[in-house]
Order: C-alpha cells, then structure tokens, then sequence
C-alpha cells in the first residue's frame, strides 16, 4: 500500500523500480513526470507519468492516489498502484486532499471535490467569480486560498474552503 507520494527529478537508470503511466494520443507533450513512492513496507519505487509535474495527493481513506501533470490527471488505486482512471488535458492547477479524504481541485477559476473517481466530481460554489486560485495551508477542515475577483483583478482575496460545510467564505478583500 502507498503511504507516500514526492515528485523527484528523473531518477539514475536503476536506482528505482520503475512502473510507467502513460496513454496513447496525438496531444501529448514530450515532458515526464518522475514520482517516488513509498510503500507501506518502506519500499521504494518510482512512477513515470506523462506530461510536466504539477502535483500528487494521496487518500488514505478513499484509498486512491491523484498525479497531476499538464497532459493528464491519473488515478491509481492505493493498494497495487493499478492505473483505475485517467482525464486528459487537465485545466487544473491545485490538488489538495481534505482531512476527510476528499480530493480538492482548481483551475485557475473554479474548485471541484473528487471523493471516490476523477470522472465524479462536484463543483463547489462560491460567493464570487474567482482568478487566478492559488491553494496556500490547511487549518484542521478549512483550506486558506487566495484569488483575484474576475474582472476586478485589484482586489486580492484571502479566502476558504470549509471541507465540513463544503462552502467557500471571503476572509478578507
């Protein structure tokens, strides 16, 4: 079982087990994304993935691992690393995993929650039209980001996710 998940530089030929990710299409860009997994028995081995890394989240409770790259979001199973789903040209830019275990993504515009498969996401509203998302820390259940309002790219906010309520609140702005 994964316990463990970083993005690396590519690794020396051997220096890891390696297990490659990847699907067939026209629209793939020549870059790799390099993952150092860790098992649950202190094993290491290494996942490549197609397309320049953006990030990797693991859910131990719903026992799924999110890799984001710029050509595809993969979701692998946590226990034999199986490819389960994979979406292609991802528009996200942030992944997060609630303390409840849900998967939190954004685009540059919106917040979508993933609890069991990538192809059964919910969008999560919010009281304004949000640019340029940008996730900061979590505090226990609530997720502090910051975005420019759309169209009123002066104003900065500093705002939150509560993954308990599933609501987005503006802190300050």
């Amino acid at each position: 079982m994964i316990i463990e998940a970083e993005i690396i530089s590519q690794p020396y030929s051997g220096e890891y087990t390696e297990r490659i990710y990847d699907n067939e299409s026209a629209w793939n860009s020549q870059s790799w994304t390099f993952i150092k997994f860790t098992n649950d028995d202190y094993s290491e081995w290494c996942g490549q993935f197609r397309g320049f890394p953006r990030q990797v989240a693991i859910s131990t409770q719903n026992k799924i691992v999110l890799v984001l790259t710029s050509d595809y979001l993969f979701q692998l199973d946590i226990e034999k690393a199986n490819l389960v789903d994979i979406e292609d040209q991802p528009q996200y830019h942030n992944l997060t995993v609630a303390p409840n275990g849900d998967f939190i993504l954004a685009d540059y515009y919106n917040f979508e929650k993933v609890a069991t498969n990538i192809k059964d996401k919910e969008p999560i509203e919010s009281p304004i039209q949000m640019d340029i998302i940008e996730f900061k820390k979590w505090d226990n259940e609530k997720l502090e980001f910051t975005c420019d309002e759309f169209l009123n790219w002066d104003r900065h906010l500093t705002m939150v996710y509560d993954s308990g309520t599933n609501k987005i609140e503006i802190v300050n702005g």
